[in-house]
């Protein structure tokens, strides 16, 4: 159902993404799970291709653009299941 002024309602993650992101970066790293979940998905789509190898180096780059703590973003995208890490490799997972 459309607000009274006719804008459509933000939806869960554009209401995450808006109270997380400024200009492009990351302010925190939310606590919650639910809403990290949704970061997390962001930086996936954002900063990682499919079916490509991440050295950890590349990983922490690309992660960086956004928030200072790369080892933590990079575990959480580890044990989420959204990415995987082999022989010092990162991919996407299906």
């Amino acid at each position: 159902m459309p607000d009274p002024d006719g804008a459509s309602p933000l939806s869960h993650d554009e209401k995450v993404l808006r109270a997380f992101l400024r200009e492009g970066r990351l302010v925190s790293i939310p606590a919650q799970s639910k809403k990290r979940q949704v970061i997390l998905r962001y930086l996936l789509a954002h900063c990682f291709e499919q079916d490509r190898g991440y050295s950890e180096r590349e990983v922490n780059d690309l992660l960086r653009a956004y928030h200072e703590d790369v080892a933590a973003l990079r575990r959480d995208l580890v044990r989420a299941g959204l990415m995987t890490r082999a022989a010092g490799e990162y991919r996407r997972t299906g």
